[in-house]
């Protein structure tokens, strides 16, 4: 049922989660640069990434239960492709119809890529590691693009965003074809006695989509907070401390697994969530605001690795983990535009009101989430 990767693979694998999830690192300059750049207003900014979110959730539900029957590397090489070329056409237009297509085409095919990335990490030996590893990688990841896409953009104007994504989502299409893994044989044959997706599954999936929906909501306007209110050059830097803080949640999340229930970590993710939201959208202060936007993302990398590894052991055909697009990009996918439309209506202290009301329902589902027996009995010994 399981696979064993080379460190070729793991590299690939890893290299496939940044690039696809690209939205957790980017939101906040992709969704400011489409403000201040292309002189949209917040919905209309918002509704882009919302496009090429929901794209990539349309996307992981096709692909999900089909997993273990697909072709994997082919379809990780082409979604990168076929989303480096979107994003570079994204570079050479301003039509906000043509800016919604290529949003459009460049998620459902980046959704397509993750979702089998995913599918085989969550097949692996250790998929909690595994993706803790490709959460470290994806803090890496953030702090060379936080770092310097932002002066880039600055300097060259809006479109070199989606050229710096035209060349990452390339970067990883080269990658994949050279050292995507085979996939784990015997898989697609317990598939019909695995049918049904047990209740508990479910509650984690839909718990995930809660904190989707509030990371993307409010990470999406962390950025214009921040200029708003304390200047751009000093919310640069915090975007770049927020890079570096995220090389922390994965591995510590990968020394943890055993010493804490994967359960608890999920019940109090959104708490934390909603308490840092609070915070951002609220403070006049700059060091509060510094603070919690610096942690914020870090808080949903740790909850999520623990997900993911929940989610591996009770779905142990990888069907759950390869909806993990899905998961993440459903809630994502309304973020920005409802974000953006509470801005525009109501400001930005109505995004702690919001935030607090996603946490609950999110704690809600959680609940029904059981960790297998014996996870829990290697925890507790």
């Amino acid at each position: 049922m399981t696979t064993r990767h080379k460190w070729q693979s793991k590299a690939a694998l890893m290299a496939g989660h940044c690039a696809g999830m690209v939205d957790l690192v980017a939101l906040p300059v992709w969704v400011g640069t489409l403000i201040s750049h292309y002189r949209l207003d917040p919905q209309q900014a918002g509704a882009l990434a919302t496009l090429f979110l929901a794209a990539a959730v349309a996307a992981s539900v096709l692909l999900a239960l089909r997993i273990a029957r697909l072709p994997g590397r082919w379809i990780a090489v082409a979604g990168f492709a076929v989303a480096a070329f979107a994003f570079y056409a994204l570079s050479q237009t301003t039509s906000y119809v043509a800016l919604a297509l290529l949003h459009a085409l460049a998620g459902a095919a980046a959704g397509s890529a993750l979702s089998v990335v995913h599918g085989t990490i969550g097949r692996s030996d250790h998929p909690h590691r595994l993706f803790a590893l490709a959460g470290l990688a994806l803090g890496v990841f953030a702090i060379a693009f936080l770092a310097s896409t932002p002066p880039l953009i600055q300097a060259l104007g809006g479109p070199v965003l989606f050229k710096v994504f035209a060349g990452v989502m390339a970067v990883a299409a080269v990658i994949q074809l050279l050292a995507f893994p085979a996939a784990p044989a015997g898989v697609a044959a317990v598939l019909p006695a695995l049918a049904k997706l047990p209740a508990a599954v479910w509650g984690g999936i839909a718990g995930i989509a809660c904190m989707a929906l509030l990371q993307a909501m409010m990470f999406s306007f962390v950025e214009r907070i921040g200029a708003d209110r304390f200047g751009m050059a000093a919310t640069a830097g915090v975007l770049i401390a927020l890079g570096f803080v995220n090389l922390t949640p994965a591995p510590l999340a990968a020394w943890l697994e055993r010493r804490i229930s994967a359960r608890s970590v999920v019940l109090a993710g959104p708490v934390v969530q909603a308490i840092l939201a609070g915070v951002i959208a609220q403070s006049s202060v700059f060091a509060p605001y510094a603070v919690a936007t610096s942690v914020f993302a870090a808080v949903m990398i740790f909850t999520h690795t623990f997900a993911f590894g929940l989610l591996s052991r009770l779905d142990p055909s990888g069907r759950a983990v390869a909806a993990t697009p899905a998961m993440l990009m459903i809630g994502a996918a309304i973020g920005p535009v409802a974000g953006g439309t509470l801005v525009k209506h109501f400001g930005y202290g109505s995004l702690a009101v919001a935030a607090a009301a996603i946490a609950a329902l999110g704690i809600t589902c959680f609940l029904r989430t059981r960790e297998p027996q014996s996870t829990v009995a290697s925890v507790t010994a």
